[in-house]
């Protein structure tokens, strides 16, 4: 049986063979620093089933930003682009993606449904977008923070890579203290359980403050995305899940070079 280290060797030969040997290339609307798109995480069921070749299925989950609230047709929501991205830089690959948004859902009665969604999709990979409506809704920071880090374990246990996709930037709620607090405990359950957290607001707010008056990615509403702000999600996940298939090691312990960095002390609206 091939080691992990091996099997990540044979993935990136592959990918160099075909000119692709990172993340694809960002759309200048949609530039971002690496830093502002995702932690570093490591995403080893995914590898393990692109060196075996054969279809990836992915599960998008979460609420109105996976729906596709405020896109102009299904094809200009986020997991529709996001299948055609995957598809291209990973040559040779197939890639499945179910779209399993539910407008206005908090991360409890995701994490209730996603339940019922594995057991029928059977994927490979979660992209679980997230926090939005709980900061909305002023659920608890502590009692979201354990939700998400329970549900985080048993994916984990089911031997299914997951992907947080955290909350979008919007100057409406930039200075909320729920807001604020919901991000952080997001960034933390990602950081305890070591897994791939894209960092949504950080790269819009980069994108809107080094554009101003020149990239819009909201609708007129302020908090749902244009089809846009959806091209921009679609290619910043994809930039996380390409990167994240070079990364080593698996399961680091906390600490170790290579985790999810820990939450870093922030004022609101950073």
């Amino acid at each position: 049986m091939r080691s992990f280290a091996a099997i990540i060797a044979l993935l990136a030969a592959s990918l160099s063979a075909s000119a692709q040997t990172g993340p694809p290339p960002l759309s200048p609307q949609c530039e971002a620093p690496g830093a502002d798109i995702s932690t570093v995480a490591p995403l080893p069921h995914l590898a393990r089933k692109l060196e075996k070749g054969g279809k990836v299925r992915i599960l998008a989950i979460g609420s109105s930003s996976t729906y596709g609230i405020g896109a102009t047709s299904h094809r200009k929501t986020y997991p529709a682009q996001l299948r055609g991205i995957l598809e291209k830089s990973l040559q040779g690959a197939e890639a499945l993606i179910v779209n399993r948004g539910v407008s206005g859902e908090v991360a409890q009665t995701t994490a209730d449904r996603l339940r019922t969604e594995v057991a029928l999709e059977k994927p490979d990979v979660v992209l679980w977008q997230l926090g939005t409506n709980d900061a909305l809704a002023r659920v608890p920071p502590q009692d979201f923070e354990r939700t998400v880090i329970s549900t985080l374990e048993w994916l984990k246990s089911a031997n299914i890579d997951v992907v947080l996709v955290g909350l979008q930037y919007t100057p409406q709620f930039a200075r909320d203290q729920n807001y604020f607090a919901i991000r952080e405990a997001l960034l933390r359950a990602a950081a305890a359980e070591n897994v791939l957290y894209v960092r949504r607001y950080d790269a819009m707010q980069f994108i809107a403050r080094n554009n101003p008056g020149k990239v819009e990615l909201m609708t007129n509403d302020g908090l749902h995305l244009n089809d846009m702000g959806y091209q921009c999600m679609a290619e910043h996940i994809a930039h996380a899940v390409i990167a994240n298939l070079f990364v080593r090691k698996k399961d680091l312990p906390k600490g170790e070079p290579g985790a999810a960095e820990p939450p870093k002390p922030a004022a609101p609206g950073k």
